[in-house]
């Protein structure tokens, strides 16, 4: 079935890999910390914050990958696929958090301007910069199939924005003096990663609740409802384990036929729904005119 090879997903993400990645990132958060306070310079402070939150949400996609490839046991008959929608739910949701308190510190620097040292802000958002990008590109091939690991491609993500940011505003600084720019640089760059943080948080509760998966229901019923044997379809659940996994179950009323050709129309059906509409696990329940509610989501 689909949604088996995402166990080895991990595999791809090496332990070298996330080394790298959280030495860059650790050794970036310290120079701009101390950049930021020598500096004055809130943006600086501000894309320090937010590489910390990498460090940390890096370390964390790592081991809940770890965690997610432990097999299934009578106490996780789910296994723990799980682990990482949550480790996902937490990053985004930390940086969420830290941007919106962001925003509100830039207003009162905005208000009440400091002076600021646009060479030394320029000279350390460089770095931050190089850095980002080399850890950008070690994560970017492994971020377009996982929540978990695309959590914290988009902690790097934002920070190159923010660093690229960073070295434009230290630019205007030292050139005209205009103090100002630096916490509009900040409230921009933070209203950014919380539009794109929102989608994750969003992604993750759905998974979370066991909200329904983005499936054609009504091509489902047609098509089901169109094979040889089947009258009815309903009382149908569908929910993710994670954003690969699509779990599937239904009531099937039929014709009083034999179990053996039962077995034919459940092949059928599994195969229309897995080569389809991507479905990975499928529960049948068979019935010859047992339920009242005859809706596909009953009431």
């Amino acid at each position: 079935m689909s949604g088996h090879n995402h166990s080895h997903e991990i595999e791809k993400v090496s332990g070298k890999k996330i080394f790298w990645v959280t030495v860059l990132n650790a050794t970036i958060t310290i120079t701009e910390v101390i950049g930021g306070l020598l500096s004055g310079s809130l943006a600086l402070l501000s894309d320090s914050v937010h590489n910390l939150s990498d460090t940390i949400a890096i370390a964390l996609s790592f081991f809940a990958n770890k965690i997610a490839q432990k097999p299934k046991n009578i106490r996780k008959t789910y296994g723990y696929k799980r682990a990482e929608i949550l480790a996902a739910f937490f990053n985004s949701s930390i940086l969420f958090v830290i941007s919106t308190i962001l925003i509100f510190e830039a207003y009162k620097r905005f208000k009440s301007p400091e002076l600021i040292n646009g060479t030394l802000m320029i000279s350390i958002a460089i770095i931050g910069l190089l850095a980002n990008f080399i850890s950008v590109y070690l994560l970017k091939k492994d971020a377009h199939e996982n929540l978990n690991i695309k959590s914290s491609y988009l902690h790097l993500m934002s920070d190159t924005v923010s660093s690229i940011g960073v070295v434009l505003g230290g630019i205007v600084i030292k050139l005209w003096n205009v103090t100002w720019i630096d916490p509009v640089i900040t409230i921009l760059i933070s209203l950014y990663i919380l539009r794109e943080t929102w989608h994750i948080i969003k992604n993750t509760v759905d998974i979370l609740m066991q909200s329904s998966p983005d499936l054609n229901y009504d091509e489902i019923k047609r098509g089901i409802e169109g094979m040889d044997k089947v009258i009815n379809i309903h009382h149908v659940h569908a929910w993710m384990i994670n954003e690969k996994t699509i779990h599937f179950e239904a009531h099937i009323d039929m014709e009083d036929v034999k179990l053996s050709e039962v077995e034919k129309v459940y092949e059928e059906i599994e195969h229309f729904l897995i080569d389809h509409h991507g479905v990975s696990h499928i529960t049948i329940q068979p019935e010859v005119n047992r339920c009242c509610d005859k809706e596909v989501v009953a009431k």
